[in-house]
Parts: C-alpha cells; structure tokens; sequence
C-alpha cells in the first residue's frame, strides 16, 4: 500500500511539474461552456439516450436550478432540492432518499453543465460537424481511480458553447451516449418542483437512507 501511495504522489508530482500538463485548449472550452449555463438561473433540457449498437434511444428530461436539479429517465425520476435525493421508481412506485452529496463527480445529465474540472484530465480531442453546427470534443479521464467511469467525450457548439451531447465509457468499454434534442434556458419554475411530493404518488414505498 505505502509503495502504491508513492507511485500515486510521484504521479501527481510529475503531472505538476508540466510534464502531463492539462490541455489549456480543453480547458478554455470547458471555462466558456459552464460559464454559459451559470449564467442561466435555471434551464431545462430533453435528451436522447442508449448504449452503442442499440437501435432504440431512450428519451429523458433535466431541469436545472442552480444546485437543485429534477431528472427524469428510465423509468426513474430523480429529485434533487439541494439538500436531500429522491430517487423515484416507478415500476416498484417506491422512493429512495438520501442525503445530497455535492462532492459527487458522476458527471450525470445535471453535473455535466457545471462538474469541477480539476477531478479530470482534460484533452482536446478535435471537431466536428454535424449539419451546420461545428462541435468541439472534448475528453475527461477522472483523476480519481476506482470508479466506473474511464472517459467522458463532451461535445460543444464552437460558435455558443452549448453542450450537444456527451459519451460515457465504462472500465469494461462499453458506451453510452446522451444527444440534447431540445434546450430552454431561464425556464419558470418554482423551488418546489424540485422536492419529491408523496401526496403525488399515491401508495409509494419511501425508503428513507438518511
């Protein structure tokens, strides 16, 4: 173990020192993409989903509000009021609560507006274009090791700095990739909206993991 910390802090020391210095192209891409979104008070997005070589896309819904977030996306809904998850299962209509963690880098549909840049290795991997629309791509490793995640491949709109979609790789290689297929910025919404309401879900199991 002392020797794998070595090797660990030798890594980082070397990566300081500017021999595996962070893509200051990436990273200026990634600084105007989320200076876009935090600018918005709140925003809401609808997105296509599915691992590669499937032939049927999923569709999923996000609404952002600063730290508060509602997702919505395969059969599950998520609520996020800033200081507590609710995780909603409809097939079993059961509820599963737990405390927000804000430290968490999972990159879902709601963190990849606004993640902390510093827990990636971030390159510049090109462009490319799709109709009349030129896409930077940009690729995240996690710093951190022992999660999922191996690489993230975001792609932003060169002339507004919009997300367009990003891929997700998993330690095993397997992809999935989300597409945004429609985007509204400042959406109306009310703080409530993102607090899971029992009295709307008549009948659920809560399942309180605080």
């Amino acid at each position: 173990m002392k020797k794998l910390i070595s090797i660990i802090t030798f890594a980082v020391a070397v990566n300081l020192s500017g021999a595996y210095a962070q893509d200051s192209k990436a990273g200026a891409i990634i600084d105007a993409m989320q200076k876009k979104y935090k600018s918005m008070k709140s925003f809401s997005a609808t997105f296509t989903y599915g691992a590669d070589g499937s032939k049927q896309l999923l569709k999923g819904d996000i609404t952002v509000k600063g730290q508060k977030y509602r997702l919505k996306l395969a059969g599950q809904e998520l609520f996020n009021n800033g200081k507590d998850v609710a995780t909603y299962i409809k097939e079993t209509n059961e509820v599963n609560i737990s405390e927000y963690e804000p430290s968490e880098n999972d990159l879902n549909p709601a963190k990849v507006y606004s993640f902390d840049k510093k827990g990636y290795k971030y390159t510049f991997a090109g462009e490319t274009k799709e109709g009349a629309n030129t896409f930077e791509l940009v690729e995240l490793s996690p710093e951190k090791k022992g999660g999922q995640v191996s690489k993230v491949k975001i792609k932003v709109n060169k002339a507004d700095k919009s997300v367009g979609g990003w891929t997700i790789i998993d330690k095993s290689g397997k992809r999935q990739t989300f597409n945004v297929i429609k985007f509204n910025p400042n959406t109306n919404v009310d703080d409530k909206f993102f607090s899971f309401d029992k009295s709307k879900y008549p009948g659920v199991e809560i399942n309180d993991l605080r």
